[in-house]
């Protein structure tokens, strides 16, 4: 494994810690330009998401009424009695030729939702799974701060924004940008940033997330214009 990641997965609890736990749940409070501009501003503001830390597969429960289920290759919307209120296969496909203003379809927004959600709960500890190549590249200066970089691709089988993506990590090993371009929405960069880490049965996760576009000279825009928010509260791990 990568010098660095190992230091990143370390310092968020390790590995031994994460085989322990087979889910994570938490309360998500949303916001941001991207859902609105998606045709869903009000869909997933506050929810409870469920991520399953072995298998691709996550759930958002708005409310009693309905919940989604995520997986790469189905996405289904459910009743609170698990009926079948909507579902397709193959959902990625559905993307094809969708710009950043193209809106989305429940189903779409479900699948946008749950792959994100799943990736970003099992950062760093997924990139030790086979198939990923992660190599360290040349640091970064933010600010007054030095951050290292990695370079991951990842391979074919796990869904994601991009199949390349650069994550930047400080000094105590601690992930503090995540930079990728968003494949399903016409290749749009974005610099995604961590904050408020805190301690989880274990496991030190990153509460509160926010993604600005990146403009020139690979720095992010931060004058107000947040396509993301993501806030987490009542984190557990089982």
């Amino acid at each position: 494994m990568n010098d660095l990641l190992k230091k990143a997965i370390g310092v968020q609890g390790g590995m031994d810690t994460w085989k322990k736990y087979n889910n994570v749940f938490a309360h998500l409070s949303v916001g941001g330009i991207l859902w609105g501009m998606k045709g869903h501003p009000d869909s997933i503001n506050n929810v409870d998401v469920v991520v399953d830390l072995h298998e691709q597969k996550a759930s958002h429960i708005p409310n009693a009424e309905w919940y989604t289920a995520y997986t790469p290759g189905k996405v289904q919307i459910k009743s609170g009695k698990s009926d079948i209120l909507e579902e397709t296969d193959n959902p990625r496909d559905s993307f094809k030729g969708h710009m950043l203003e193209t809106q989305w379809s429940n189903l779409q927004l479900a699948y946008f939702a749950g792959y994100a959600m799943w990736n970003y709960l099992n950062t760093p500890f997924l990139f030790a799974r086979l198939g990923f190549d992660v190599i360290e590249i040349e640091s970064w200066t933010e600010g007054s701060e030095n951050w290292r970089r990695l370079n991951v691709k990842w391979p074919k089988d796990i869904h994601t924004h991009s199949t390349e993506q650069i994550l930047y990590i400080d000094d105590e090993g601690f992930i503090r940008r995540l930079d990728y371009q968003v494949e399903i929405a016409g290749n749009t960069p974005a610099a995604h940033y961590l904050y408020d880490y805190k301690e989880v049965d274990g496991i030190k996760m990153a509460t509160r997330r926010i993604v600005y576009p990146i403009g020139e000279n690979n720095m992010a825009i931060k004058d107000g214009l947040v396509i993301v928010s993501i806030d987490l509260s009542e984190i557990k791990l089982s």
